[in-house]
């Protein structure tokens, strides 16, 4: 991917901290969008690309770490760098706690905020493909019979065909006919791809609820 295809977003109250900051991140070859105030940042319509948030701890009206629960609490997850000329160690250990990726203090060097940038924008890339596997697995999961989420199950758990015919009352050849519009629908090439697929967030509980 680009450094083009991704995003900075950086909130901080003095100007002249925002313009510094943009022209580090541009100069680099990554996108930055700029703002005052976290309410800015609440109020725009964000892209759809990997980003991370390069946040000041101390911001008039809605702070850097409230602005922080409430992104959570929308369900926004963007990677959080913090940066404060103010900043103590119970300010950061809060922030930390709560998912951001660094706790830069004033004045910090212009490779530590970019490693931390490289870093965060890296953790957003992987959430982001892990959730459209995700999603995926889930709307392919959801095109299954309950008779073949339940041969899944059995499939993934280890069983012959001749078990799971026996755990299910019917015959082998079912079991065949079932285990393979399983693999079909679950676009699996093999038994070790299936399970990977299986343990996936969600999808064996998906399945262990028509047992």
């Amino acid at each position: 991917m680009k450094k083009a295809e991704q995003v900075v977003f950086v909130i901080d109250d003095d100007p002249s901290m925002r313009a510094a900051i943009r022209e580090l991140i541009e100069a680099v070859g990554i996108s930055c969008q700029t703002f005052g105030s976290g309410q800015e940042l609440l109020n725009a319509t964000l892209p759809d690309v990997p980003s991370c948030l390069v946040l000041d701890v101390r911001l008039p009206g809605l702070s850097g770490l409230n602005l922080q629960r409430e992104l959570t609490a929308r369900s926004i997850h963007i990677p959080i760098i913090f940066i404060t000329g103010h900043g103590d160690i119970p300010m950061s250990v809060q922030a930390m706690k709560a998912g951001a990726v660094e706790f830069l203090t004033k004045p910090f060097r212009d490779q530590d905020l970019l490693d931390a940038i490289e870093q965060a924008t890296e953790r957003d890339r992987v959430a982001r493909r892990e959730q459209t596997e995700l999603r995926e697995l889930r709307e392919r999961s959801e095109a299954l019979t309950p008779r073949e989420l339940e041969v899944m199950r059995l499939v993934v758990a280890g069983l012959l065909n001749k078990q799971i015919a026996a755990e299910l009352s019917i015959s082998e050849k079912t079991v065949n006919v079932h285990r393979s519009q399983v693999m079909q629908k679950m676009r699996a090439d093999s038994l070790a791809e299936l399970v990977r697929m299986s343990e996936k967030r969600g999808l064996s509980a998906l399945a262990a609820q028509t047992h």
